[in-house]
């Protein structure tokens, strides 16, 4: 059997998806999953702050960072993601091809970060998640969506099971949590994003990790406060 090597099997993988999460993108930023993150981002974080997106994906969302009034740069695994990044009408963007388990940038050299669906397709979230750290200002925020045990894309973590390999590991939101706290980061704000089927009713009285059992993605706003 050959070698399984994740970074490139997951960028070949992402490069193959690359056009077909260009036609979705739009909408799940404006009308989807993650409509209210930039929202949710203007809270804690300012206009003009120098954020990283990493993930970027076909650059939409990074595009809406830098309508937001934020200094915007993304970063992708994919070179075709990236292709089409910088294909869009030109923002004064910049949009590299990288990887999160080594990031192309100096220490504390943003404000914050957002990860969107990033740690759920690493082999070490905790490697990446400290290399997000490294590059993230001191009280820097780190704004992270994990995909929750009800999200179709889980669904490509299952070959693991059968003694597979897959680029989708199985990490859930609360074990997220426990990654950050081991990292020094601060817990200061998160919600739930879940499928029409589940209504608030259905979850607004459990506790936290029934909530997260439900939901379809989890957005957390941590602060980097450590060393």
């Amino acid at each position: 059997m050959a070698s399984f090597n994740w970074k490139s099997e997951a960028e070949t993988e992402w490069d193959k998806r690359a056009v077909f999460w260009n036609k979705r993108s739009r909408d799940m930023w404006d009308n989807g999953s993650r409509k209210d993150i930039l929202p949710f981002m203007k809270n804690y974080i300012g206009e003009g702050s120098k954020l990283l997106d990493i993930g970027c994906g076909d650059g939409y969302g990074t595009h809406k960072l830098f309508e937001s009034g934020y200094d915007a740069t993304g970063v992708d695994l994919s070179q075709e993601m990236i292709r089409i990044a910088n294909s869009r009408e030109k923002d004064n963007i910049d949009f590299l091809q990288g990887d999160v388990n080594k990031l192309p940038f100096a220490e504390h050299h943003f404000d914050g970060v957002l990860a969107i669906n990033v740690l759920e397709w690493v082999e070490d979230p905790l490697h990446a998640l400290h290399e997000m750290k490294r590059v993230v200002n001191k009280n820097g925020i780190l704004c992270v969506g994990v995909l929750g045990p009800t999200a179709g894309p889980r669904t490509n973590s299952y070959p693991r099971l059968l003694g597979e390999k897959a680029i989708c590991n199985t990490m859930m939101p609360w074990e997220f949590s426990q990654l950050a706290s081991d990292l020094s980061l601060e817990y200061v704000d998160s919600y739930g994003v879940y499928k029409s089927e589940v209504e608030e009713r259905h979850y607004h009285d459990l506790p936290l990790k029934l909530k997260q059992s439900l939901c379809f993605m989890w957005v957390f706003m941590m602060r980097n406060v450590g060393e």
